[in-house]
């Protein structure tokens, strides 16, 4: 990808029927982060495509959020008690383990949960994999592997295998992510030793893959054969390409809130695009590792994320590059 000039605004630019603003219309009265993020998991477009022949079949959907489960969500909004003792006290370090928790939640309360984070060992030291979800569908038990992932696009290595789309932390691409479920994970009710622990046959094993899609400098890209059409989607820049930023009023997210769309009290702390930037230099001289930040717009008495972006170290695309000649990401 050609460096954008600094003196270019990026394309950060939001339509009005973005995902965020659609989020908004319908969760705006969500407030509290751990509701919010449930109603993301819910609501989300899904990734991955369900009916896409890519996958032949085995990517899972949860379809459209019910009146009765929107009203349940409202519940949880006026009364978290339940939620937050499901979840309880511990700070969850993985993104991927606290979205899992809370679909623990909403698979328990609406009566589907079978069995969650159920290991499989051959022996004692031995441990084969885990089912993520073992569900109650009608008669059928469901064997349900669960991800959440944020990719970025570098359109230089883009392919039909996915290998194009990095995770932030150059630690693993989505057609190795998609490979390991498809060659492994869901294959594991059919191991010997998953036998025992199983009440009943698996009737079917798919991926149910939710997360948020990262462009270069906010430019779109061709539709590609797999990914559905209405995912979440955001931009990434390097820090020098920061300077570029058009914004008012920024947050830095932590990663536990990258989920659903930011939402803070109109009294919280937002930075400058001046104070952000300061803090992005300070942050890649400390440590050099993307980070998440959403513009923000004021919406009554709140400040709600208008779109999102990772800006990631001047020599990211030179990392990747470096890892994919090492080995250590997939060429």
């Amino acid at each position: 990808m050609t460096s954008l000039p600094l003196a270019a605004p990026l394309n950060t630019s939001t339509p009005a029927d973005s995902y965020q603003a659609r989020f908004e219309q319908r969760w705006g009265h969500l407030t509290r982060p751990h509701v919010r993020a449930l109603a993301w998991l819910l609501d989300a477009p899904d990734l991955l495509d369900p009916v896409s022949p890519h996958w032949h079949g085995r990517i899972a959907t949860l379809g459209a959020v019910s009146p009765e489960t929107a009203d349940w969500l409202a519940a949880l909004e006026q009364d978290p008690i339940p939620l937050d003792a499901a979840l309880g006290s511990r700070h969850y370090s993985r993104l991927g383990l606290y979205a899992e928790k809370l679909m623990a939640f909403y698979f328990a309360e609406h009566g589907k949960l079978v069995a969650h984070g159920l290991q499989v060992r051959a022996s004692r030291n031995d441990t084969v994999g885990e089912f993520d979800f073992l569900l109650r569908d009608g008669d059928d038990l469901v064997h349900l592997e669960f991800a959440t992932k944020f990719y970025l696009l570098d359109a230089s290595e883009a392919g039909a295998d996915f290998n194009g789309l990095i995770g932030p932390n150059l630690a693993d691409t989505l057609g190795a992510k998609m490979r390991k479920i498809f060659d492994k994970q869901l294959s594991l009710a059919s191991h010997p030793a998953a036998q025992p622990l199983l009440p009943q046959p698996v009737a079917r094993a798919q991926a149910l893959v939710k997360g948020w899609l990262f462009y270069p400098g906010g430019e779109g890209a061709a539709p590609m054969a797999g990914i559905s059409q209405p995912h979440c989607k955001g931009f990434w820049i390097t820090l020098q390409q920061a300077a570029a930023l058009q914004g008012e009023r920024y947050a830095i997210m932590p990663r536990l809130h990258w989920l659903a769309p930011l939402k803070m009290p109109l009294e919280s702390t937002a930075m400058s695009r001046d104070e952000l930037l300061a803090a992005l230099h300070e942050h890649m001289t400390q440590v050099a590792a993307p980070v998440m930040v959403a513009e923000l717009e004021q919406r009554g008495e709140w400040l709600v994320e208008r779109c999102r972006g990772f800006v990631v170290p001047d020599d990211w695309r030179a990392q990747a590059a470096q890892r994919r000649q090492d080995g250590a990401l997939p060429a």
